[in-house]
């Protein structure tokens, strides 16, 4: 695994939780939070965040 790739699955986790912590508080509806996965799963391209993530 590159420090790019690395990076990226870092990148991605870290704004995936915000997100998540914005769904459980209610700010955000499941269908927003699946559209934020789906995008930042597009923008980042996680080496193992495309195994975790929920919408893959």
């Amino acid at each position: 695994m590159s420090a790019e790739e690395i990076r990226n699955d870092m990148l991605y986790h870290a704004a995936l939780s915000v997100a998540k912590d914005m769904l459980e508080k209610g700010l955000i509806t499941e269908e927003e939070y699946a559209q934020i996965d789906t995008i930042l799963l597009e923008k980042y391209r996680p080496y193992l965040g495309t195994l975790l993530s929920e919408n893959a």
